[in-house]
């Protein structure tokens, strides 16, 4: 099966450029996150995504609810905006 990765359009910009980096903050961010054992998991969640500096923390919350439900989840969907081109009605993988 062939893949294509689109390459990074803001890396450096709103988030690390440095993939060592990049992981550093997000597993910092995420350990912050303080999500608490037993709580229920949700069965969705509204996301900001605004460079890291801006919105990370709090991104970071909501993503780590997500491992409160590792081997019980079996899908997960994000919708989000089109910033820089424009769409007529969805634009979806085939993932």
């Amino acid at each position: 099966m062939k893949t294509t990765q689109r390459p990074p359009a803001v890396a450096g910009t709103f988030y690390p450029a440095s993939p060592v980096e990049l992981e550093r903050t997000i597993d910092t961010l995420l350990a912050g996150a303080g999500v608490q054992q037993g709580r229920a998991l949700p069965k969705a969640v509204i996301v900001p995504h605004a460079g890291y500096v801006y919105s990370g923390p709090i991104a970071a919350s909501a993503y780590a609810l997500f491992a409160l439900g590792a081997g019980l989840v079996k899908r997960v969907v994000i919708v989000g905006p089109a910033h820089r081109v424009y769409v007529r009605g969805v634009a979806s993988s085939g993932a």
